[in-house]
């Protein structure tokens, strides 16, 4: 299974939860009892917590699917020069040297989204998804506030 594939599996599981909460929430709140009463508003609080964390895992995702189609209109993606294991595995050491060119070219140019980005792939060729997605969302935050450039 792909991970878009299981990212929409998990979403429709998540929507149905969702669903099936705001339900027993409706039932809880009829039995006009205060505990029942209170774990019923609890059963709609998780969903809108559950769809709220969905939304913004897609805008995520959609907006780092779009700054990688305007890199590659650019030229300007990674290209992929790193070594690996005869399993096809990173090589730790290649992974390092990388995200090292890529820090200090991130260091030299603090306001480019283009070298966060490449960084952010770093990142995750390193093994360090969290930093990864922070350094991803720095990216996007950058591009959101650079000035559009003019075709002419």
């Amino acid at each position: 299974m792909t991970s878009r594939t299981g990212f929409f599996v998990l979403s429709g599981v998540l929507l149905l939860v969702a669903l099936l909460c705001v339900g027993e929430g409706v039932q809880l709140i009829g039995t006009g009892k205060p505990l029942g009463i209170g774990i019923g508003v609890c059963a709609f609080v998780i969903p809108v917590i559950g769809v709220w964390f969905l939304r913004q895992t897609v805008r995520f995702g959609r907006d780092s699917e779009r700054l990688a189609r305007e890199l590659e209109a650019e030229g300007g993606l990674p290209v992929d020069e790193l070594k690996r294991t005869t399993g096809g595995r990173i090589d730790r050491a290649s992974a390092d040297e990388v995200f090292a060119r890529r820090r200090a070219e991130a260091e030299e140019a603090p306001g480019d989204w283009r070298v966060f980005f490449r960084l952010a792939v770093a990142y995750a060729d390193a093994g360090d998804t969290p930093r990864a997605r922070k350094t991803m969302q720095h990216a996007i935050k950058l591009h959101s506030t650079e000035p559009a450039r003019s075709n002419a």
